[in-house]
């Protein structure tokens, strides 16, 4: 039986998965990078990640299961193809969870300064992901819920810093800016960009346990893209426009904010450490979906195939990549583990864009959503993914073959035959 979540729920957890860490960091990386053409940047931006968008929604009108991009390749491309989508999917989650985790303490770092190290730092890694564990376990309603909820409480501040600090801006202050030397090249800027704006992916993964999730996902994925797009780019003009020396900032909301507002500085830092917990929480509801669905059919033990019996839910799944998530949360950097979440996910935009022509062909009457142009939009999408993955440095390329190699491994040694299981 599905759950009653409406398509509002749906978009306030599509955003959610998207406005992260990246708008808090973005104003002063991008500045550094591209100078004041960053409001510009970060517009064109939302518009190229569209045509991805675009592509999931256009895929995602075709099924009501769970997997997202893993059930679009796969039924586009067969197993292989699949499998390789949905497994580099499910490492870009673990690495999101680990990353974001490690992300959250240094936020909470600025009100607690014990989070940055020894037992303080461990407790701010550990006790929040184990409580969206939990979360997860008990039900997608619960999960999908406490997203939305922290999707408003995110975005409260963000529209604050806008409304407010739009009165305050200097035009010419803003188009002043010049980038900081040193701070990194195009390729730079254009994985930052998509950092801020990856996660959108996620929004189907959890389809299965929707109402209408073949019209409602769609939207939810439309919506959410115009809704983000227009944040980042205000939040850009308002820091740009109100902090001198943006560039060299390490926390450039809230430095700008302290500016016009008395507790601006507070009330952005608040807002910085609810944000990277709202998207940790999409992570760790989104994730194991990939991970169940890819057991589900004949890949990995079969007791992450399995629904909780009371929950409905795929608790092992859930459990195991929280289980795996914190040891690595604490080998690695939050930078290095969000590079590697980034190349991750190419394989999973890429892999979306080819199917969807394929999925016409395929499955005609079954759309509910058909993009105009024919093949044009998701053919510049992969063209678009081919340019991210240029943009990446050659250690992180590596990184990702190296991945693709072990899931074709895990592959082509460790399949099993599948055992139908009820989807939640």
């Amino acid at each position: 039986m599905r759950r009653a979540i409406s398509r509002w729920e749906i978009v306030g957890f599509s955003v959610n998965d998207v406005i992260g860490s990246g708008v808090y960091l973005l104003p002063a990386a991008a500045a550094a990078i591209l100078g004041w053409a960053s409001v510009g940047a970060v517009v064109l931006a939302g518009i190229a990640v569209l045509l991805l968008v675009l592509c999931f929604a256009e895929a995602g009108s075709y099924f009501d299961r769970p997997g997202s991009a893993y059930v679009y390749t796969r039924e586009a491309f067969g197993e292989l193809a699949g499998f390789e989508v949905g497994w580099m999917t499910w490492l870009a989650r673990v690495a999101s969870v680990s990353s974001l985790s490690v992300g959250f303490a240094r936020a909470v770092g600025y009100l607690w300064p014990e989070a940055n190290v020894g037992t303080g730092k461990a407790l701010a890694i550990i006790l929040p992901v184990l409580l969206l564990t939990w979360i997860n376990v008990i039900g997608v309603k619960s999960g999908v819920r406490t997203a939305v909820f922290l999707a408003i409480t995110k975005t409260l501040p963000l529209l604050v810093f806008i409304f407010v600090g739009v009165f305050y801006v200097s035009p010419s202050l803003a188009t002043s800016v010049t980038p900081k030397p040193g701070a990194g090249g195009l390729g730079d800027a254009v994985l930052l960009l998509l950092y801020a704006y990856a996660g959108f992916e996620n929004t189907a993964a959890p389809a299965g346990e929707f109402k209408n999730p073949r019209r409602d996902v769609p939207f939810a994925l439309i919506t959410q893209i115009v809704i983000v797009t227009l944040i980042y780019s205000a939040v850009q003009w308002v820091a740009l426009g109100t902090l001198p020396g943006v560039v060299n900032s390490q926390t450039p909301l809230a430095d700008a904010a302290a500016r016009f507002l008395p507790w601006g500085g507070l009330l952005m830092t608040v807002g910085g450490v609810i944000s990277i917990l709202g998207t940790n929480g999409n992570t760790v509801l989104s994730g194991p979906r990939y991970l169940y669905a890819l057991a589900r059919d004949g890949f990995g033990p079969r007791f992450l195939a399995t629904l909780h019996p009371k929950y409905r839910t795929p608790a092992a799944a859930v459990v195991l990549q929280t289980a795996i998530a914190l040891p690595l949360a604490f080998t690695g950097s939050f930078e290095a583990l969000a590079t590697l979440s980034t190349v991750a996910r190419l394989a999973t935009y890429f892999g979306t864009a080819l199917a969807v022509p394929v999925l016409r062909r395929k499955l005609p009457r079954e759309a509910v959503v058909r993009l105009p142009g024919g093949p044009a939009i998701p053919i510049a999408a992969a063209l678009l993914c081919v340019v991210f993955a240029a943009s990446a440095k050659v250690e992180n390329l590596i990184a990702g073959a190296i991945a693709l190699v072990a899931g074709g491994l895990i592959y082509f040694f460790w399949r099993r035959p599948v055992t139908p299981d009820t989807e939640p």
